[in-house]
């Protein structure tokens, strides 16, 4: 394959990764009447299933086993397993609860959350428009605290978690199919027990329809499909490309929250995500010239 279709391969991939993330939520709420507890023990099991099926079938299984033997490995991906899934607990909810907006917010705050944790926790320093892409993304939030009496609490949540996770993961290098099995074998004994011990009449499977029961092991390809989409663009794609991918996911839940669920998106809130726009979009313009920059010294 040359460099042209190993690009297009990769945007292809890349898109498609973002446009499921995007759409993820009109699966999820079709099960408004179950607790985002109970979804995200499904979505947990499933998930480690799949990808325990097709980790043998690619022949990596003996990878799992050398991570679960590294103690150093184990610890850190027991931080990042809380952080996931929390960040997967709290968007569930968001969807089966009417917040989809708070958490197309979140998911578009995220890449300036990026930038601070690498001041914050590595030490970078950043450019004149990155501060100015941070600032008006504060203000955004300042506006949402002034105008609602309280702060964006979801979109804030779904933004730093998700952050850290990022964070925590560039500290046990593991690949992405890899991690996610590690992540979710942490998650599965409260995942089981929950469903053992739960009151929820749709938690025991022999309660529920063959048609829920279908709905609720797709829980693991929503999950995974995605994910392996978005790893074969990141090993194909520019880091840039992929950042700038990364929004199609926030605006289609937007769309989806507004045009679909019929969430209320007042001028208030407009103004709210209008700032966080131009500080991506400042933080995108910044990225793009430091990348021409380079081209140019490496010319």
């Amino acid at each position: 394959m040359n460099n042209r279709d190993d690009y297009a391969t990769g945007l292809l991939a890349g898109i498609s990764a973002f446009l499921f993330w995007g759409l993820a939520p009109l699966y999820f709420k079709l099960f408004a009447d179950i607790p985002a507890t109970e979804l995200l023990a499904h979505r947990s099991i499933w998930a480690l299933a799949l990808a325990l099926i097709i980790m043998a079938l690619m022949g990596k299984l003996r990878g799992l086993r050398s991570v679960l033997g590294d103690r150093h490995k184990m610890r850190t991906m027991a931080l990042s397993a809380l952080l996931i899934g929390s960040n997967w607990l709290v968007f569930i909810w968001a969807i089966t609860n009417d917040h989809l907006l708070d958490a197309s917010l979140g998911y578009y705050i995220n890449p300036l959350i990026n930038v601070l944790l690498g001041v914050l926790v590595l030490g970078e320093r950043l450019r004149r428009l990155q501060w100015i892409a941070v600032a008006l993304a504060a203000t955004g939030i300042g506006w949402y605290l002034l105008q609602f009496g309280r702060l964006p609490v979801v979109a804030l949540f779904l933004a730093l978690t998700f952050g850290f996770y990022g964070l925590v993961r560039k500290r046990a290098p593991v690949d992405s199919l890899t991690g996610l099995a590690v992540e979710t074998i942490y998650i599965l004994p409260l995942a089981l027990a929950y469903l053992i011990w739960s009151g929820s009449p749709s938690s025991n499977p022999l309660n529920n329809s063959w048609q829920l029961n279908s709905l609720l092991l797709l829980a693991g390809p929503v999950t995974l499909t995605p994910l392996l989409l978005f790893n074969i663009a990141a090993r194909r794609l520019n880091l840039s490309t992929v950042g700038f991918l990364q929004y199609i996911a926030p605006t289609l839940q937007l769309l989806v929250a507004v045009t679909l669920f019929h969430e209320p998106f007042d001028h208030n809130l407009l103004l709210t995500f209008t700032f966080v726009w131009l500080g991506l979009a400042l933080y995108t313009g910044d990225a793009l010239i430091l990348r021409r920059k380079q081209r140019q010294q490496l010319a």
